[in-house]
């Protein structure tokens, strides 16, 4: 049950959108802009899905943990074994140095900004992340904290049918954050 009187039958975060549309336009955006690789360089949609997924699991975040992971599952081909692999442990995950090192950053964020160290940095460097690579993962890493505060601080609906996931993901991964 919400904290608050939000819209009924909105799950997540779309029903904190939809109770205050004035936030919701910039916070899309931003998830737009991070997410969504159409005017990106650096690293791929799914990598940063995957980020966003991440993060939102270490924060118990189901919602943006499971439509995030589905948008990620959905840009590898509709298969869903990596983000649960990266979800458990990053480290033994069957992705690329550069990602490894980009997700031991984001997790540092996720805990405490302070602790990503110029070694982070460096390991991150030394695996292929540039510069705007290492900014995107500290960024997505700490929207991802606001978003999971915000759809938990919320207690939003947060369904647990896997299709209404599955089917976020794909419209998130195909079209981005813009639309409802």
């Amino acid at each position: 049950m919400p904290h608050i009187d939000l819209p009924e039958n909105l799950p997540g975060i779309t029903a904190g959108f939809a109770f205050r549309p004035q936030t919701a336009g910039p916070m899309r955006e931003l998830a737009h802009v991070l997410l969504h690789t159409s005017g990106n360089e650096g690293f791929s949609s799914r990598d940063r899905e995957l980020i966003a997924s991440f993060v939102s699991s270490r924060n118990t975040c189901y919602f943006c943990q499971t439509s995030h992971g589905a948008a990620a599952a959905h840009l590898n081909g509709g298969n869903a074994s990596l983000v649960d692999a990266v979800c458990a442990d990053f480290r033994t995950a069957p992705i690329s140095d550069k990602l490894k090192a980009l997700l031991a950053i984001a997790e540092q964020v996720q805990i405490d900004g302070k602790n990503v160290t110029k070694e982070f940095v460096e390991t991150a460097r030394k695996h292929g992340a540039t510069d705007a690579d290492i900014h995107d993962t500290v960024l997505i890493a700490a929207a991802f904290c606001m978003y999971n505060r915000y759809v938990d601080g919320l207690a939003t609906w947060q369904p647990r049918d896997p299709g209404m996931y599955k089917q976020m993901g794909i419209r998130m991964a195909e079209e981005g954050y813009f639309k409802p």
